[in-house]
């Protein structure tokens, strides 16, 4: 069903789950703030992997100066003593924060795509292209629900349009 509103849809996402019909996915042209709370999603653990990532990179970046600017080559540049790694320490703290930044901005896009199955050259799921402009979708489960009646309480919800689409994954 489509939405113009963005406040009638949080709205109707409520008044949907209070009635216990179960809502598979919505497809806003913007990020709408707490329609994943008011869809019950589980809070993602997309946080723990950037940690991870963040951990990888200042790990990299410690281990490649200290092989690089102490036991491989060791320079003197400007008088600073090249003879351990926690002398020079201060001098590498921006590459260290750069690595750290770069491993987990980069690691976190992979990781994205991968989760949300964005391949490239991959067809669109969108179901309807209004949604990428100013319309409002969510898909709600109908199995096991008399049509008629949900519809109408569909349309109470204040859905704009409502279409039956048979989905042979769930059938």
């Amino acid at each position: 069903m489509l939405y113009n509103d963005d406040d009638v849809l949080m709205k109707a996402v409520k008044e949907i789950r209070a009635n216990k019909y179960r809502i598979n996915e919505a497809y806003t042209p913007f990020p709408v703030h707490g329609l994943d709370k008011a869809m019950g999603l589980p809070h993602t653990r997309l946080a723990i992997c950037s940690f991870i990532y963040g951990l990888i990179g200042l790990s990299v970046a410690t281990l490649m100066m200290n092989f690089i600017m102490i036991e491989d080559w060791p320079r003197n540049i400007g008088g600073k003593p090249s003879f351990s790694y926690l002398q020079n320490m201060p001098a590498f703290v921006p590459i260290m924060f750069e690595l750290t930044v770069f491993f987990a901005a980069h690691l976190m896009v992979i990781t994205f795509y991968l989760r949300s199955r964005i391949w490239p050259f991959k067809k669109a799921e969108n179901p309807d292209p209004r949604t990428t402009d100013d319309h409002f979708l969510l898909e709600v489960d109908t199995a096991g629900h008399d049509l008629d009646a949900l519809s109408k309480f569909l349309y109470e919800t204040g859905a704009s349009e409502i279409s039956l689409i048979h989905n042979e994954e769930h059938a």
